[in-house]
């Protein structure tokens, strides 16, 4: 089953209806966000991608996914069944998927945390900087 649509080919008319976001299919399949391509992958779900560009030295854009309907609706029936060997990790429904995005989670709010602090600091060293420099002839 093809992964990406050939760019050119057009769409038959039951084809038609439009792709499933990531929030969408977040909804429906018990798997964490961010692991909904790999989840898509083992379930022969027809995924198409958007962005993801080179921006050279800058690293490259986010990449959006979306995700054939039909497909999805099929692979949520097969993932329900049990039919679909998802790992534990990637699942919402199990603790080693409940224990990766707590901790994904956690270590991404703590890195935002220490860079807002670091900001902060140095914030306060230019005004420390700048005020010390005014009150020095």
């Amino acid at each position: 089953m093809a992964r990406t649509p050939d760019p050119g080919a057009r769409e038959s008319a039951d084809e038609e209806e439009g792709w499933l976001s990531s929030d969408e299919v977040a909804r429906l399949w018990p798997v964490r966000k961010d692991c909904l391509p790999r989840a898509a992958h083992l379930a022969d779900v027809r995924v198409r991608t958007y962005g993801g560009a080179s921006r050279g030295t800058w690293g490259a854009e986010p990449t959006f996914y979306s995700f054939h309907p039909g497909d999805v609706q099929r692979a949520a029936e097969a993932i329900a069944e049990g039919r679909v060997d998802i790992p534990s990790a990637l699942r919402t429904d199990t603790a080693d998927g409940r224990r990766a995005e707590f901790w994904g989670t956690l270590s991404a709010r703590v890195a935002g945390t220490l860079l807002l602090a670091a900001l902060l600091g140095a914030l306060l060293m230019l005004l420390y900087l700048v005020v010390f420099l005014l009150t020095v002839e």
